[in-house]
């Protein structure tokens, strides 16, 4: 079947949409899913230990956001604003300009004593490729001078940067938070781990094409944006031991899930690995690696809700958001989970 990006349309109440993070993080709610018996149960996100069970491997992305949008200025004075979205070397990158028109190939822009930039080239689709000129360590000027590149939904100013990370983030590299899992605690993440499940971290730098809304009416014809993956020998080794004798591959989040279902074969075993993945995964793809799913709920017509609904049927994922909407659960990155097992 042909499926056209209509067809994953859901309509949303704007003020469903989370402007702040739940606070504590796993006193968000959740609507738990139960694929086999097809029934639905609504809880808060710290009973997921109710439904993990020893042996269970939980899959995480440990990659952190960076503070990646800058303000900067022309030499006549003009303001540019400039989003980081790929590290090309150390202090080459791919970024995004607003407005563009300031920002020939050439062009020198000054965000403060310690930190410019110049225009070396301009991509296809319009994004520039700049040099950094950095007075110190670029990521600690950074994490100075630089914002959180919170979704543009979000209109609320965020109180605490550390609120858009994961607890276990480590790897810097990504413009958007895997949102998924900004509902677990330390003591969350213990709890599981004394219950005999087994947390596998993975990495995958989330990019802003994330969330790029899919133009095309036909969504074969959506060209997926690449993101930067990697599977290490120690994930790598528990999720394919686990998928060997039978236990159940969680994934946290849909980046966790590009990154299992592009590093696994057909057995769901997976080897360490990294590279760049354009993985689109929509209905009706067979799920190789991944298990359940522990999630956000996403905007209409996105790649993310045409992931879900690979995992539930699209019918069933359009009935599911319908009773989040029903029973006022929260929309988006700041938003409430479900658990789809």
């Amino acid at each position: 079947m042909e499926y056209k990006k209509s067809d994953f349309y859901y309509e949303l109440p704007e003020e469903l949409i989370a402007q702040t993070p739940a606070t504590p993080r796993d006193s968000s709610r959740m609507l738990v899913y139960h694929r086999q018996t097809d029934t639905v149960e609504h809880r808060i996100f710290r009973d997921i230990t109710e439904y993990l069970h020893a042996g269970d491997v939980l899959v995480i992305n440990n990659t952190k956001v960076l503070p990646a949008r800058i303000f900067a200025h022309t030499e006549n004075g003009g303001k540019v604003e400039v989003l980081l979205l790929k590290r090309i070397s150390q202090l080459r990158w791919e970024v995004l300009v607003k407005p563009g028109k300031k920002c020939r190939i050439g062009t020198h822009l000054t965000v403060d004593d310690s930190l410019s930039l110049t225009v070396a080239g301009i991509t296809d689709s319009g994004e520039r490729i700049v040099d950094f000129e950095c007075d110190g360590v670029f990521e600690e000027v950074l994490d100075r001078v630089g914002a959180m590149p919170l979704p543009p939904y979000i209109k609320t100013k965020l109180q605490d940067k550390n609120r858009y990370q994961t607890v276990y983030a480590k790897t810097d590299g990504s413009a958007a938070a895997p949102t998924a899992g900004l509902h677990f605690t330390p003591e969350l993440l213990q709890k599981i781990r004394d219950m005999g499940v087994e947390i596998a971290e993975v990495l995958l730098h989330v990019g802003l094409g994330t969330f790029r809304p899919v133009k095309e009416e036909v969504i074969t014809d959506h060209k997926m944006h690449s993101e930067y993956y990697e599977v290490g020998e120690k994930a790598a080794e528990v999720i394919s031991r686990a998928k060997k004798e039978g236990r159940r591959v969680i994934a946290v989040g849909t980046t966790s899930v590009r990154t299992l279902e592009s590093a696994a074969d057909e057995n769901g075993i997976v080897k360490p690995c990294s590279g760049n993945t354009e993985i689109f995964i929509y209905p009706p793809y067979k799920f190789k690696c991944v298990d359940a799913l522990i999630t956000n709920f996403h905007l209409p017509e996105s790649t993310l809700i045409m992931l879900v609904s690979a995992l539930c049927g699209r019918e069933k994922t359009l009935e599911l958001y319908k009773t989040a909407v029903e029973n006022r659960y929260r929309f988006f990155s700041f938003g409430d989970a479900m658990f789809i097992e």
